[in-house]
């Protein structure tokens, strides 16, 4: 079995090169995200060679890379870096700092230098509104709403989701772009959204190849695993 047929972008969330290379080689993923924190875990210490090694050889398709100031003079130096890197770089900028103070007045200020911004760490429909308020048609901007967290609260994104693609229907170049699926539903949820893109770890990639799986041939696979994983560990009663 092989992909499903998509309009959603699929972008490949991680900081793993060899990965990051392979789904670039497949010609399935439309772009790719990396975070701090993904960065972190993947044991990365040098934050602009990992970027500009990653950015030799992935040209066709967007990356996002993300500043890590907390102060917004040091973010617009960091964005500037960062957007210098290639063309096909989005710039992450946070909705706030880590004092809740909002990013929206160096949003702008970003685009008005003609950077490729992704918004990132958005939970709420205020938050998404405002950057709404100070766009314009020109503005190349990913909107990036954390559907997975707002989930792992109890409650159900589609309708913020479904009210963010509405709302930014009339700029051109906004897209909005479903942040930290849990599962691989969360790819065709996003797709009936309207959304543009959404991020998916390299696990959940390779799930997308099951699409259309007999349920029945599925459960005996799970069934002979069971087995044969109780024989390898000697289990006996």
């Amino acid at each position: 079995m092989g992909y499903p047929t998509l309009k959603i972008h699929v972008y490949a969330d991680g900081a793993n090169k060899d990965e990051m290379l392979k789904r670039n080689k497949e010609g399935f993923i439309k772009g790719f995200t990396t975070n701090p924190t993904l960065m972190n875990k993947a044991g990365l210490r040098d934050y602009e060679a990992f970027a500009r090694s990653v950015l030799t050889e992935i040209k066709q398709f967007p990356i996002s890379f993300e500043v890590f100031s907390d102060e917004f003079p040091e973010m617009e130096k960091q964005a500037l870096k960062i957007g210098s890197w290639g063309p096909n770089v989005n710039i992450k900028i946070p909705i706030t700092n880590t004092r809740g103070e909002s990013s929206i007045p160096l949003i702008r200020k970003l685009l008005d230098q003609q950077l490729k911004l992704n918004i990132t760490a958005i939970l709420t429909e205020d938050q998404f509104k405002g950057i709404k308020e100070i766009l314009t048609p020109a503005d190349d901007v990913i909107i990036s709403i954390f559907a997975g967290r707002i989930a792992d609260t109890g409650t159900n994104p589609i309708p913020i989701m479904t009210k963010a693609v509405l709302d930014f229907k009339k700029l051109p170049k906004v897209k909005i772009l479903w942040a930290s699926p849990r599962e691989v539903l969360n790819i065709y949820q996003a797709e009936n959204c309207g959304c543009h893109i959404i991020t998916a770890t390299d696990d959940l990639i390779s799930k997308l190849s099951l699409f259309g799986k007999s349920h029945k041939e599925y459960s005996l696979e799970t069934v002979r695993m069971f087995y044969n994983d109780a024989k390898k560990a000697g289990f006996t009663l």
